[in-house]
């Protein structure tokens, strides 16, 4: 949901108070609160690109930049839209956009130790990387007397797809949360927060997925609970629009 925005008569409505109104209430009121039309996350790129283009870095594209962080564009994205959009706007403007982009995701910039918490980081998780939106990582724990348990860690904003863990009887799965904060989803529920100490367990049969928020790297144990003619069904993305509403 968009905040509610007070700049316009906060800095100008005495001395322009219809110019103020209209920054407030239509284009920050309205416009930018149709989020069943297009995501704040999208408004928030589109918004930093156009700026850009003409050159416009100053404190309103600082402010935008804050904006395009908190609505859920990571360092790495930042990044990637701001080389793409350098091709397009102009190589000095993008060096005028990195500058200041620096400084909002300074904070984001990776950390010296590894992330994975408990068990560490593993390898890319490349085997199912198709299931899943952004980058993880996979470290087998064990896999001994028909259990398989494994520390799966992912980057700000990654999620994997919705999914449906089958079995005939027994099945489904545990996830021990270990490092970092995340989501967890059923479908037709809300989503529920996670952080390390929280555990989940899932029935054969329940559409859900998981993931990072946003900001923060997030890592679980999971253990496949043993069952019969056990196997797993993947399904569509989580909705770019939804993920984008969780705080």
């Amino acid at each position: 949901m968009a905040v509610k925005q007070t700049a316009g008569r906060d800095q100008l409505g005495d001395f322009a108070p219809k110019f103020a109104q209209l920054n407030d209430d239509v284009l920050f009121g309205e416009v930018w609160s149709r989020e069943d039309k297009l995501s704040l996350r999208d408004r928030s790129l589109i918004t930093v690109v156009a700026l850009m283009a003409q050159g416009l870095t100053d404190t309103s594209f600082r402010h935008h930049l804050e904006n395009a962080k908190k609505n859920g564009i990571t360092r790495d994205q930042i990044a990637e839209i701001l080389t793409h959009a350098a091709f397009y706007a102009g190589w000095p403007k993008a060096w005028a956009a990195f500058r200041m982009a620096k400084e909002v995701w300074a904070d984001a910039a990776p950390a010296q130790e590894p992330h994975g918490g408990l068990f560490g980081l593993g390898q890319p998780n490349d085997a199912y990387a198709q299931y899943f939106v952004g980058h993880s990582y996979l470290k087998p724990i064990t896999g001994e007397n028909g259990v398989f348990a494994a520390n799966v860690t992912f980057e700000p904003g990654c999620r994997n797809n919705w999914h449906i863990h089958h079995a005939d009887q027994g099945g489904g799965q545990i996830l021990l949360c270990t490092d970092g904060r995340g989501w967890y989803q059923e479908w037709g529920k809300p989503a529920q927060p996670l952080q390390p100490g929280d555990a989940v367990s899932i029935p054969a049969g329940v559409k859900h997925w998981h993931g990072a928020a946003k900001d923060s790297w997030f890592s679980h144990v999971a253990i496949e609970v043993p069952g019969q003619n056990c196997h797993n069904e993947w399904c569509e993305p989580v909705s770019a629009e939804d993920y984008a509403l969780l705080p």
